[in-house]
């Protein structure tokens, strides 16, 4: 007997029923949300296939890294090795427009740095990102919910219209804010080095050091 094809058919999450997002993520699954920036696609940063599935999902080379997400300052201990500077910086701009990057270590997949052995992190300023990340527990993998290439996407509509059939659920928060893409900031250099200037400037966060 011929058998159909396998669709997969994306879901549209509302906010108040982030819960039945969780069970997506710790299965291996994508779901995208709204970040302060703009919306992002997630899987769970230590499952390798799950990462592998963004690239495909995005068609993105996977000589690109992705970024990973955390709920608070601690819980990137699970993937990095904080530097004592990461510490002052996290309590001073996070949450917020600052990415920082640090040793990765081996619980995080190759996959996710692109072989490097850094990663870089940071924590959105956005309510429903936050609720997501801290419901889930884990750090999660995130980039523009968008093919490669195209426009990244500020509404659920748009994201869905990219990706729909690639990923499992995209959750609708509304328009994401849009904006400057984050401050980068390198903790592995001597001295540390700003990689991107975003919205914060490089004299906002050197203060702090």
């Amino acid at each position: 007997m011929h058998r159909l094809p396998m669709i997969m058919i994306t879901r549209l999450i509302h906010p108040e029923q982030i819960e039945t997002a969780i069970p997506i993520l710790l299965s291996g699954g994508l779901v995208v949300f709204p970040t302060d920036t703009v919306y992002g696609v997630a899987a769970l940063a230590e499952d390798a296939e799950a990462v592998a599935r963004i690239y495909a999902a995005k068609d993105r080379p996977r000589r690109m890294a992705i970024p990973v997400m955390v709920a608070e300052p601690d819980r990137v201990t699970a993937v990095a090795r904080p530097l004592p500077s990461f510490w002052a910086l996290a309590q001073a701009f996070w949450p917020g427009p600052l990415t920082i990057i640090l040793p990765k270590t081996d619980a995080l997949p190759p996959i996710v740095t692109a072989g490097g052995g850094t990663v870089a992190l940071r924590i959105p300023d956005h309510p429903l990102a936050l609720a997501l990340l801290r419901a889930v527990g884990r750090p999660l993998a995130v980039t523009s919910a968008n093919i490669s290439g195209q426009p990244p996407a500020l509404t659920a509509e748009e994201a869905r219209a990219q990706l729909e059939g690639r990923v499992e659920a995209v959750i609708d928060g509304g328009r994401a804010p849009g904006g400057q893409p984050s401050t980068i900031i390198d903790l592995t250099q001597t001295p540390p080095r700003i990689l991107r200037t975003g919205p914060l400037s490089e004299q906002a966060v050197m203060t702090v050091l």
